[in-house]
Order: structure tokens, then sequence, then C-alpha cells
């Protein structure tokens, strides 16, 4: 059985990787949305089991120690991470895995996974970023500076990934997401299989 792909969408806070991946899940049904350990409390808006599976700080590195994370950081002062147990079980199951997590955590996966798909989402700019993190009324104004000042050494990043969205209008940055998908899930050397229906070239 041929194994599924992986897809890292990464981008500074506030880029709008979270609702850009969860609209993607519902354009293609048969992509499964990789559900990420924190130790950060729930926002109003998330579910458990959903958004991330949220955890206390000594379990988060009792899994470190036992080796269970495919990748790990922390990130103001919360640790996130992967089980390596649910990327295997779910490209085994050759099942498409979306993952929304920061550049370390990308550069750890593409270690270990090294045909994994990078895509970076980038705001239109700082100011708009700023305006989108006060606007969702989540961060103190001190966290939210730290938040912008962090994010022109990630955009830096952008750079080590293969595609590049800017999220200016969501509408089309959602239909670059979902092509650039698309377009890796029907690359040649994946079609071929499909191929053996009508028989030997001649």
């Amino acid at each position: 059985m041929e194994t599924g792909l992986l897809f890292i969408v990464s981008g500074p806070s506030g880029s709008g990787k979270s609702t850009l991946c969860k609209d993607l899940v519902k354009l293609i049904p048969d992509i499964q949305f990789s559900v990420s350990y924190t130790t950060r409390l729930p926002r109003k808006d998330e579910r458990p089991g959903e958004a991330y599976h949220f955890v206390s700080r000594e379990t988060f590195t009792a899994m470190i120690d036992k080796g269970e994370f495919a990748e790990w950081a922390e990130i103001y002062g919360h640790l996130y991470g992967t089980p390596r147990s649910v990327i295997e079980q779910t490209l085994r199951k050759g099942n498409d895995l979306l993952f929304d997590i920061d550049g370390q955590g990308s550069r750890q996966l593409k270690k270990n996974y090294p045909r994994a798909i990078t895509i970076f989402l980038i705001p239109p700019s700082l100011e708009e970023l700023e305006k989108r993190l006060q606007k969702r009324e989540t961060d103190s104004s001190a966290v939210i500076g730290e938040r912008v000042a962090k994010a022109g050494a990630e955009i830096a990043q952008a750079r080590g990934y293969a595609y590049i969205i800017i999220n200016d209008i969501y509408a089309q940055a959602l239909q670059a997401l979902h092509s650039i998908v698309l377009a890796e899930k029907h690359r040649g050397e994946r079609m071929k299989k499909h191929l053996t229906i009508f028989g030997k070239p001649r």
C-alpha cells in the first residue's frame, strides 16, 4: 500500500494557519488534521481533542523522556508536540496528514520525514498581523507586541519552504493551499499505479 503524504503548514502567530487548515480538511475529506499535544490552556472556542490535546507540563515532559514525540518545541512558555505513533499509524493506512506547526517543529519533522511538503503562510504586512492579533482578543498588548516582533524572524524562515502563501484575501489563500495539496497528491509518480488498467504501452 502506498503511504500517505505529510503536509506542514507554518507561519507566525495570527497568520491564519489554524483557520485555513480547518477549512482545507472540509474541502479534502481524506486528509487528516494532526492534533498536537500542548501544555497551554484552551482558548474560548477550542475543544479538547479537536485543536489540541491539552495536558499538564508534567505529562508532556514524561512523554518527551519516553521519546514519544516526532517533534516538539516550547513556544511563548508553552510546550507543543506531535506523537510519533500518530504519524506512523496514519501513513501506514495510506492517509495524508496535515500539520499546523511552527518553524522548530517543521524542521524536526522534515528531518525525520524528508518527503514532507512544507508550506509557509505569511500576512500581507506586520501591521495587518498586529491588527489580526488584536482582533483575536486572546493576548495582552505585551504578548501581541512580542508576537509581532518575533514574526519578522519567523517569516525569514519561509525561504526554506517549498511553497509560500500570502494570506491577504482569505478565499484566495485557501484556494492556493487547496491547489498545492491537490497538485502534490496528483504527481505522476503517485498516479502511475492508475495507469496499469490501460495495459502496457504499445
